[in-house]
């Protein structure tokens, strides 16, 4: 069997303010645009690390797919509330630094950096919309 050539390009999280998601991204995180399409809450907002061009987020409206009933639109709408819809892990070699830097962006801290049992070390935030942010420590 021969190896495959994938990676990673894009990943999505839910956001139920553009705006705020933004803010948070861009202004708390220093992620760079890289697309900003739609209007009011229908906007799909692309964000990324500098530096690292072929790695995005994709911000996006929970439940734009047409075939989403109004049930599961509420259902959906009551895990972000709950911070139990999405979430991601992101990684930094200064998580002392970077702690301080997002907590001072005025974030949900859910827990500050700690020595987990098995074997890294991390904190976590919640974005505007609720999703966790967990950031691991590079060693």
């Amino acid at each position: 069997m021969t190896a495959m050539d994938i990676t990673i390009h894009m990943s999505a999280l839910p956001h139920d303010d553009p705006d705020a998601s933004l803010a948070f991204y861009r202004d708390v995180l220093g992620f760079e645009v890289r697309s900003d399409v739609g209007q009011g809450k229908m906007r799909w907002i692309t964000v990324g690390p500098a530096g690292q061009p072929d790695t995005s987020i994709l911000l996006a409206p929970p439940a734009a797919d047409p075939g989403i009933t109004e049930d599961e639109r509420r259902t959906i709408a009551e895990m972000m509330a709950k911070g139990t819809y999405g979430w991601i892990l992101l990684a930094t070699r200064d998580l002392d630094g970077t702690f301080e830097k997002v907590q001072a962006g005025d974030t949900e801290v859910v827990q500050e950096p700690t020595e987990q049992p098995y074997g890294v070390r991390d904190c976590a935030f919640r974005d505007p919309a609720g999703n966790l942010v967990r950031i691991q420590e590079l060693r």
